[in-house]
């Protein structure tokens, strides 16, 4: 295995265009134009060759010219026209390599020749009109490649550095003598292919950044040149030539084709290549075949010179081919954006993620220089550290909106008595987050920021250089600074480039390798400094505490969910600075952090909280309004901490009223998780053994589901009149009912509204058997719906026991049963009841509270307004993307149903998933629902703003044009 020269990357052995390969030599070859042969041509030699009567459609290629060939309608492989620049060893080596791969990998599917009946490969060398000209029939590889502007999941990309990972390995000792050639795309070469294509570049501007950036990255690359091992690569395992198969609109990379390349070079260089969103590939390919310190150093030198080495080429050959050639024109601009995003973060910085994310030391952050930061009078005795970080108690409700809010805490400190305020580096800082952004802000200071109370003269005394930027944009090197006024101070090391002061959490660990923290420079402390305060690998590490403390049984959204600690109305905030649009979050219909329900409970928890067997005035306060919302005869409340709780109890109630025992529900529901809600709760997405589990005292009706229930559209009249006869012939058989319980929305199966009529006649059927009605409206209830603030409401009904909950206390532990005096007294033969901390003083200040916004900030007549508006908006949606079977619901209770197809409604399960998985990545949380998970569980906070109504709808339209 051979290595690069001293200092010299490209000056090797075995692959200098100077040193007598005997295969092809991109240096000596000159031009290099694309065969291109008429299709008729082709034909006929494919005919004449192996009695194939082919149509032909043409297939792109950079310089070689192919076409897909069918029969019948149906594919039966891929004609290549081999550039003729390529003797026949190297066409060899390429058909061994292919080969060898498919022996290594046979999971995957590889494109090698075809061959006969006689098992003789289909490859001749055919005369042609242009000459004679090698022709081979390959592999079709159905499915598509991962090119286009679709979106990779971070699994298709991970499973694409697996394949490249498993192609390194299969090569590794692989040798040939059409190995012996020298390829423009080899990056040994790109510092002379950069240099004698660059002058062909048509732009100016774009030629020197290309120029500069290459040279850039070559002086890197040959620091760790010598140090790279080289063995056969395929070259080219790009998403032009990654082949996948898609299930569920789910892309999984299966396939290699274009073996053309084949070649020689560093090891590492088939990383490079394949790298479109670095990290998930990085680790995918380091976990089956781990890169040495030397070539960590080296992927992303290589990734810039790959950017570099496609713009010049790419022009190149679309000046060469006299624009003839469509498919390396349609590249150009695409060739462009690689090297766009290559060179968008400094090398120094993407090789510290990269290391950072695999665990493995590569030198680049080097020990502290130690640099020493003076300042005139020497006194940091006053200084006074600032907190703007996610968690920050200094920074209430949404006060981080305000963009003077660092430099009222910093003059407010320096008012009193603080010598020095000072906000620290490599914490996300809140003040920098960023409201319904699809890409996560920069938050992460590489510097510090400091109000001095004097004039101050700083220089700096050690190996960094000293960065100071003033408020007003100027730029000082060691330097005065004026009092009371923001100064932004870094300490770059030695060799970095010049850094931004705020960078995006998920680069923060490579910028803050490249900078020193000027607070312990000052001697200012080392409160939270350096990058190992950078929240954004934490949520890993809180899951995997959680997992060892928590019960399995016990969920949580997301296989990686972000670290979630701070929320401000319909939005939530992670602990790296990234601010997400909450769209499934029932629990708090005032939204998050609301300023006057945290102000009431923690007064009252200063004062007094107890249990509501005590005499205070809260508790009879809160039950006079809630009854006061419930129509006659319901006016007596009792109080519980959950809506579990609420239904359990509104159960355990009609049994003691009825003195009976069995209870009718409703397929497709979720009441709880006691002993009652339980047991009556039929979602099979909850429980999938839920049918097959419940007492013999339960009894199921069909889920009144006009969508996709037994009975749909104007059949849906069928589902109540068949319910009420269920209930008659249950009670004739000996079991009459003693309630019927069920949600006055379809809230769990997808924010479905029943049926015109059903609770009524439902509701008749019970009363005439002498059972009672239970309202679940845990969910729909407290004005979700908009035009009612009870779920009954719309219905027409009044139910005789209500079970309220989530909504009552804005997420704090607060549920309800309301009924009449004469049922609630019959509960009196199950001895006394009292729930300890439902309707403590605490709790129901809580209530209180949220019922005074309601009315204060019209949060029903928002449900109504904004949720017609949204709903309006995903309507539209389902008319230009057929996934979407329909939008369900009401107010702001909605429901977004997937479908394969229209007409079988065959869930679109495994899609939803994904989707969801996608809209986190751009900002919004959601989640799925129903039986078959098929939903988005559309329930935001009811503050939810029209803009963030649309934020949803267009990220959601995003995912749906661009994939998932």
């Amino acid at each position: 295995m051979s290595h690069a020269s001293n200092g010299d990357p490209g000056r090797t052995t075995d692959g200098d265009a100077r040193s007598g390969a005997t295969g092809f030599d991109f240096f000596e070859a000159g031009e290099l134009p694309a065969p291109n042969l008429p299709a008729a041509e082709v034909a006929r030699i494919v005919r004449e060759h192996w009695r194939l009567d082919v149509e032909l459609q043409t297939l792109g290629s950079q310089q070689d010219q192919n076409f897909l060939a069918s029969a019948g309608g149906s594919p039966v492989g891929v004609v290549k026209i081999t550039n003729p620049a390529f003797t026949a060893t190297e066409l060899a080596a390429q058909e061994a390599a292919a080969a060898r791969i498919a022996a290594s990998a046979p999971d995957l599917r590889i494109a090698t020749t075809t061959t006969d009946a006689s098992g003789s490969p289909r490859h001749a060398v055919a005369e042609t009109s242009d000459g004679p000209r090698s022709i081979r029939l390959i592999h079709y590889l159905p499915g598509g490649t991962l090119s286009g502007g679709g979106y990779l999941s971070p699994p298709t990309i991970a499973r694409m550095g697996e394949l490249t990972a498993r192609t390194s390995l299969a090569l590794a000792d692989f040798e040939h003598d059409g190995l012996d050639r020298v390829l423009q795309w080899d990056p040994r070469h790109a510092d002379r292919v950069v240099e004698l294509l660059a002058p062909h570049h048509p732009d100016p501007s774009r030629r020197t950044q290309v120029t500069d950036a290459a040279a850039a990255a070559w002086a890197r690359l040959a620091t760790v040149a010598a140090d790279l091992p080289q063995q056969a690569v395929h070259l080219d395992l790009t998403d032009d030539n990654v082949v996948c198969t898609t299930e569920r609109g789910i892309r999984s990379p299966d396939g290699l084709i274009d073996f053309g390349d084949v070649t020689r070079s560093w090891a590492v260089a088939e990383l490079a290549i394949t790298i479109s969103s670095v990290l998930p590939a990085v680790r995918a390919f380091h976990e089956r075949r781990p890169l040495s310190p030397a070539e960590i150093a080296a992927v992303w030198p290589l990734v810039v010179l790959r950017g570099a080495v496609l713009v010049v080429s790419g022009e190149h050959q679309v000046q060469l081919d006299g624009g003839a050639n469509a498919y390396a024109t349609s590249g150009v601009e695409r060739e462009w954006r690689i090297f766009e995003q290559a060179v968008s973060v400094p090398i120094d910085v993407m090789t510290a993620v990269i290391a950072d994310s695999l665990g493995v030391d590569v030198g680049a952050a080097e020990a502290s220089t130690e640099t020493r930061l003076e300042t005139s009078p020497g006194d940091v005795a006053r200084a006074v550290r600032l907190d703007v970080s996610i968690t920050s108690d200094d920074v209430d409700a949404g006060a981080w909106l305000d963009a003077d809010l660092e430099e009222r805490l910093a003059l407010a400190a320096l008012d009193a008595g603080a010598s020095v305020a000072w906000l620290e580096r490599g914490t996300p800082r809140l003040s920098a987050c960023r409201i319904r952004s699809a890409s996560s802000s920069a938050t992460v200071p590489t510097g510090i920021d400091v109000w001095f109370a004097e004039p101050q003269k700083l220089s700096a005394h050690g190996g960094s250089r000293l960065v100071i930027e003033m408020a007003d944009g100027a730029i000082i090197l060691d330097g005065a600074v004026l009092a009371r006024t923001r100064a932004r101070i870094r300490l770059e090391k030695p060799g970095a480039p010049r850094l931004p002061h705020l960078v995006r959490p998920e680069y923060a660990t490579g910028w803050l390798a490249l900078t020193e923290d000027p607070a312990q420079a000052m001697g200012l402390g080392g409160v939270g400094t350096g990058p190992s305060t950078i929240a954004t690998s934490d949520a890993a590490t809180l899951i995997a505490r959680r997992d060892r403390s928590f019960a399995d049984v016990q969920g949580h959204y997301y296989a990686d969910p972000p670290r979630i600690e701070r929320g401000w109305r319909e939005h939530l905030i992670g602990t790296d600075g990234r601010v997400f649009l909450d769209m499934v979050n029932n629990v708090t219909p005032l939204g998050h952090g609301h300023p006057k329900l945290a102000a009431a409970v923690a007064k009252q928890l200063r004062t007094l909280n107890t249990n509501s067997r005590f005499n205070y005035g809260a508790v009879v306060a809160f039950s006079e309004r809630l009854a006061a919302l419930l129509p006659d005869p319901l006016d007596t409340v009792f109080l519980v901490n959950s809506g579990s709780e609420a239904t359990d109890l509104a159960i355990r109630v009609a049994l003691a009223a009825t003195a009976r025992r069995d209870v009718v529900s409703l397929l497709e529901a979720y009441h709880g998780w006691t002993y009652a809600s339980d047991a009556v709760s039929t979602s099979t997405a909850d429980n999938p053994n839920a049918l097959a589990t419940r007492p013999d005292w339960v009894h199921a009706l069909d889920a009144p589901n006009p969508f996709r229930g037994v009975h749909r559209g104007a059949d849906a009249a069928r589902y109540a009149p068949e319910a009420a006869d269920r209930i008659r012939r249950l009670a004739a058989d000996g079991r009459p009912a003693a309630a019927l319980i069920a949600e006055t929305f379809s809230g769990n199966a997808g924010g479905i509204p029943l049926p015109d009529g059903y609770l009524a006649e439902v509701y008749s059927a019970v009363r005439e058997v002498g059972g009672l009605a239970i309202a679940d409206e845990v969910q729909a209830g407290y004005g979700r719906l908009g035009h009612w603030f009870w779920g009954f409401e719309q219905q027409g009904v009044v139910p005789d026991i209500v079970a309220v909950a989530k909504a009552a206390g804005n997420g704090y532990p607060l549920g309800a049963v309301i009924t009449t005096r004469a049922i609630a007294a019959r509960f009196r033969t199950q001895g006394y009841f009292f729930s300890s901390t439902g309707g403590s003083p605490a709790s129901s200040v809580a209530g209180l509270a949220v019922l005074d916004a309601f009315k204060e900030e019209r949060l029903q007549e928002n449900a109504a307004e904004t949720g017609g508006y949204l709903k309006h908006r995903l309507e539209e949606l389902a008319s230009r993307h057929p996934l979407i079977g329909t939008v369900h619901g009401l107010g702001l209770y909605l429901g977004v149903e997937f479908v394969r197809d229209r007409e079988t409604l065959e869930p679109a399960t495994e899609e939803t998933a994904a989707i969801c998985n996608r809209l986190l990545e751009l900002g919004v949380i959601m989640q799925p629902t129903g039986d078959h998970q098929n939903v988005l569980k559309t329930k935001p906070p009811l503050c939810l703003a029209r803009e963030s109504a649309d934020f949803f709808v267009d990220m959601l339209d995003r995912v749906l044009v661009e994939g998932w």
